[in-house]
């Protein structure tokens, strides 16, 4: 399946400063291991060691937390868009 990736201005160095690029797979494993294919060094930023997303990174497809669906293996179908979103902290 082809999805349309939002990828957010901290991770544009590595995609030549592209706001949207395609990726392949049929689930946000796939999605990422694409985007790792096309852009060395994603995979390292969306995921921990152990393969999962990283606290401090969510991920929506079609606007829902995959967190709230099946995490990683969520699966997508073609057309679908993710958006890739670093978590804000901060405050007093």
């Amino acid at each position: 399946m082809t999805v349309t990736v939002k990828i957010p201005t901290p991770l544009r160095r590595l995609t030549s400063q592209k706001d949207k690029v395609p990726a392949e797979g049929a689930n946000i494993a796939g999605i990422v291991e694409s985007l790792e294919g096309q852009f060395p060094g994603m995979k390292d930023r969306l995921c921990d060691e152990n393969g999962g997303l990283r606290h401090f990174v969510n991920i929506y497809l079609n606007g829902e937390d995959v967190r709230y669906l099946s995490g990683i293996e969520t699966p997508v179908s073609d057309g679908d868009e993710l958006s890739i979103v670093p978590a804000v902290a901060g405050g007093c």
